[in-house]
């Protein structure tokens, strides 16, 4: 599925502040190469079903054994391996003998103990490897991640790692021997641990997606093969989120467009945001949240919600807008299937221009018959003049008032909003009281 760099930010997959960000909620990895991994497949999401239908798999199998996964491999683990081979060893004795030992300990002391450390962590890293295998081959396991496990367990059929993993604890490994298996690491084994430790952290970052889904108790959703473009889902939510208000949305063929309208805070763009997370998280084979959600594979998903100004390229707010816009409409009129998500278009104008030019698009959007479109707006007037288009849908937020105080209860209802509360923000906000003071 074809995004942007603009939609990754409008929907926070990733964000400058990594605690509000999507990966920041999934990273449950422990080592650098799983979190490396995680973001990968977080920024790639899939343009095959096949490909979705692996990964939900994967994610599945590992959800299942979560309980039993390995401990033994930490990101220290890994770092301590990755270190020997970034240091200068001094010459190790091929086959190490007691006096060979000794002499090594006492000329070369500094290599010898990282040596001996490092043989320890290796101890641990191939135990987990070999105790990953062997878990996940209890069941008939997907195309990929049999990939990654046969080609794990290929690297692992070697004499020296099959004596390492006999032996019955790290401690009990004697000088010579470790001294044997640091020259085997340090010559003739380097690439395949580089190798392994590259497997691992694709497997970390699956982990981390199955213990993302079990913790926040997501679903996975199904596809549809369909020839339009649908999504059907029943109390969808915003993930990030503490305390999420769900929806229930239906869109397809013969409702492809949905006009939304309601007050500022009434929860216009956290709904816009949350259709386009869902939709994204299915078409990376992640689960999403949502009690239950049925969709078609899209082709492209494409979002104009935080269009800023360039002041080093002297272009306007609106001219951001606009481009915004035009590359829109250029990208959609390939005939795919696109999700389009519209939050507040064309801010940056006076409202009588702003009238004119958002019920312009609206009425060239409404042509495209294969591109499922959310537009919010404040210029509910914007609605009378699309009333007898047949493929819309009027959708608004609620928001009430008790004593000067706004109420919003986060329903998405049937209709347009006729709330026009700015001055009452104002007003509540202790703007006009300052300004009659001064």
């Amino acid at each position: 599925m074809l995004v942007d760099k603009t939609t990754l930010s409008d929907l926070a997959i990733f964000h400058a502040e990594e605690e509000q960000s999507i990966f920041n909620l999934f990273n449950h990895t422990v080592t650098n190469e799983g979190r490396y991994w995680l973001k990968h497949l977080l920024a790639h999401p899939h343009g095959n079903l096949q490909a979705i239908l692996d990964t939900q798999a994967t994610i599945r199998v590992i959800a299942e054994r979560h309980a039993q996964w390995p401990t033994a491999i930490s990101n220290g683990t890994i770092m301590v391996i990755e270190k020997i081979y970034e240091s200068q060893i001094d010459a190790l004795p091929k086959r190490a003998t007691l006096f060979d030992t000794w002499n090594y300990k006492l000329l070369h002391s500094v290599d010898y103990s990282l040596v001996m450390y490092t043989v320890e962590h290796a101890y641990d890293f191939f135990k987990g490897i070999a105790e990953v295998v062997v878990l996940m081959h209890q069941t008939e396991a997907p195309r990929m991640l049999a990939k990654i496990l046969q080609r794990m367990k290929a690297l692992l059929q070697s004499e020296h790692i099959h004596r390492l993993l006999s032996e019955p604890s790290k401690e009990n490994i004697s000088a010579t021997r470790k001294l044997q298996y640091g020259h085997f690491l340090l010559n003739q084994y380097k690439s395949s641990v580089e190798e392994l430790i590259g497997l691992y952290g694709q497997l970390d970052a699956y982990y981390a997606l199955a213990t993302a889904t079990i913790q926040l108790n997501l679903q996975f959703p199904k596809f549809l093969d369909t020839e339009n473009p649908c999504i059907s889902a029943e109390q969808l939510y915003h993930i990030l989120l503490k305390n999420p208000s769900p929806y229930d949305l239906e869109m397809g063929q013969h409702t492809n467009f949905i006009f939304l309208t309601g007050a500022n805070m009434a929860g216009k763009s956290t709904f816009i945001k949350a259709v386009g997370l869902a939709v994204y998280l299915a078409h990376l084979g992640m689960a999403v949240p949502a009690q239950n959600m049925r969709l078609s594979l899209f082709d492209g998903l494409l979002s104009n919600i935080q269009v800023v100004d360039n002041i080093l390229k002297g272009e306007s707010y609106f001219f951001n807008e606009v481009q915004r816009i035009k590359t829109t409409i250029v990208k959609v009129m390939d005939g795919k299937k696109w999700l389009v998500l519209i939050d507040e278009l064309f801010k940056g104008t006076n409202t009588q221009d702003a009238l004119r030019c958002t019920a312009t698009v609206i009425k060239g959007l409404l042509k495209l018959q294969n591109t499922l479109i959310i537009l919010s707006t404040h210029l509910y007037e914007t609605g009378n003049e699309l009333s007898d288009c047949p493929n819309i849908a009027f959708r608004y937020f609620e928001t009430g008032v008790e004593e000067d105080q706004l109420t919003f209860s986060y329903r998405l209802l049937d209709g347009i909003s006729n709330d026009r509360l700015g001055y009452l923000i104002l007003k509540q906000e202790g703007v006009v009281q300052l300004l009659d003071g001064l």
